[in-house]
């Protein structure tokens, strides 16, 4: 799996706005980052600049706005949390997050169908 740029909560915030639409000038990612947040728009710039030097997104100049676009999918950088955070709290052992997570989480009837199902699918598939 080729490695994706770590990038931090804030940044993450950005590239969820960018995963959602792109490309969007840095004006438009500012409106919509402060639906949620108190940036103003010289940090969700900072931000910006700082996910195109990770190789995260790219900016594409058109007259004397930015438009921004993401380098790497969600699907790909979520893939590398979810195998970095088992790595680092469980040893790459799902058992035991599972377990945890099970035994200190209330969870509806729904959820645990929805968990049996997911793994009668993995068995039945073979992956």
């Amino acid at each position: 799996m080729k490695k994706t740029p770590q990038i931090s909560r804030a940044e993450y915030e950005i590239m969820k706005i960018l995963w959602d639409d792109y490309p969007l000038s840095t004006n438009d990612i500012t409106e919509r980052a402060q639906r949620s947040h108190s940036w103003n728009q010289k940090t969700v710039h900072t931000l910006l600049s700082r996910l195109a030097a990770k190789g995260a997104a790219s900016y594409e100049k058109q007259g004397r706005m930015y438009f921004y676009s993401p380098l790497i999918s969600r699907e790909s950088y979520l893939q590398q949390e979810n195998h970095s955070f088992l790595d680092r709290f469980y040893g790459g052992e799902i058992a035991p997050m599972l377990s945890s997570l099970l035994a200190h989480t209330e969870l509806s009837d729904k959820d645990l169908e929805d968990l049996h199902e997911i793994i009668n699918s993995q068995t039945r598939s073979g992956d």
